[in-house]
């Protein structure tokens, strides 16, 4: 494809023609200058193309990459942009373990220079590429925090939007530190294929199965939506991966003592999927008290707290404490009467159910700020009726 654009002739692409035409072994000597100025950007690509860069230090590299990338802003029309994104792109993650980070830099500036939505999408999935196979991904980690707002300008498909949170989720993957982030992704990733068609959505059965054993895992998450998840629900009759799928309800929907019952029957597969026994009950125990803290009465005897949770009696305060460091709950420990009143407490399921409860909170909530608002406003009448009879005089 040639590129026809109007430069004049100090353009910086000429500079760029001689320099790389002296890397790639060509000759562009001073008859340069008398090529058409319409060639003049497809030639700057063309010896950008076939010049050994990786022999340049950083300085140069960047330096041409900065015209190179200039030429972006020249093109006639988007699908041109597109186009030159494209090769440009390519160009620079050829070598991803050569100056990765520079290499990422540069397409950065790319990025920054694209208007068309769709290009700018493009370039930084090609970013996530080179930071990963250039093993320079810290760069590109803190830009996840506003995901959110780059797909509002890309406006991209939903086949886009699930490669690239799965991407960004195996990314996170590899540091520790970044796992309950990697799980939030991932979870975005399967809320994708809901409304599939069966055959669709069985492509996504690995990552399911890799989002419960991460939830599992995970010993600050306490709260989730797989469940309602059509990608995640079709294990639940699946041959190979029904146990998984059972792991996951226990831990939303249940307590303490059936997952004990499940581990007891299913030893090898916690084993399988490299989890630990001792972690399950400590997650286990707290969702248990989760569940425990959002009964309506909003009170759980200690004795209640000791048997579920399977503790001895001068363990359940201090287990409560856990509990409200976690967040699961907030609650005041009466202990002359050994009650906890709880106050707030996180769902492990927030569905319909949990949003009709909300609704009717709020109704009653509503009901009782008018009440105290209409008590307000008698009190204030009969105030003011009261003083006025205070200026009354008798004759």
């Amino acid at each position: 494809m040639t590129t026809i654009v109007i430069t004049s002739e100090e353009d910086p692409s000429l500079s760029i023609v001689r320099f790389t035409s002296e890397l790639a072994w060509a000759d562009a000597g001073p008859e340069t200058w008398y090529f058409p100025r319409f060639q003049i950007k497809r030639l700057a690509w063309e010896r950008v193309q076939h010049s050994h860069l990786g022999v340049l230090g950083a300085s140069h590299l960047e330096c041409i990459f900065t015209i190179i990338c200039n030429l972006v802003t020249k093109s006639e029309s988007l699908d041109e942009a597109v186009e030159m994104a494209k090769l440009i792109s390519a160009k620079v993650t050829q070598q991803p373990n050569d100056k990765p980070a520079l290499r990422l830099k540069i397409l950065f500036n790319l990025y920054n220079l694209l208007v068309n939505p769709y290009s700018k999408f493009y370039v930084y999935m090609k970013a996530l590429s080179l930071a990963v196979n250039g093993k320079v991904s810290e760069h590109i980690v803190p830009s996840f925090k506003k995901i959110d707002s780059f797909l509002r300008e890309w406006n991209v498909g939903t086949l886009d939007q699930r490669e690239l949170f799965l991407t960004i989720s195996n990314i996170l993957k590899e540091n520790k530190s970044s796992a309950k982030d990697s799980f939030y992704f991932l979870t975005k990733y399967l809320a994708t294929f809901s409304g599939e068609d069966v055959h669709a959505i069985g492509e996504a059965k690995e990552e399911a199965v890799s989002a419960i054993v991460e939830f599992v895992k995970a010993p600050d998450v306490f709260q989730c939506d797989l469940l309602e998840m059509p990608a995640v629900s079709q294990l639940e009759k699946d041959g190979k991966y029904s146990l998984v799928y059972q792991l996951l309800k226990i831990f939303l929907t249940q307590r303490l003592d059936s997952y004990l019952d499940f581990q007891a029957a299913n030893s090898s597969l916690l084993k399988t999927y490299g989890i630990v026994h001792d972690d399950c009950i400590t997650k286990m125990r707290l969702m248990s008290l989760a569940d425990l803290g959002s009964n309506d009465s909003g009170e759980i005897p200690y004795s209640v707290i000791r048997d579920e949770l399977k503790l001895a009696d001068d363990e359940v305060e201090q287990w409560v404490v856990k509990a409200i460091t976690a967040k699961i709950f907030d609650c005041k420990m009466d202990q002359m009467n050994e009650i906890v009143i709880v106050s707030r407490c996180t769902e492990r399921v927030f569905g319909m159910n949990q949003w009709q409860n909300l609704k009717s909170k709020l109704t009653t909530w509503r009901g009782n700020i008018a009440n105290v608002r209409s008590t307000i406003e008698v009190n204030k009448v009969a105030e003011d009726a009261s003083h006025g009879m205070q200026g009354l005089t008798v004759r």
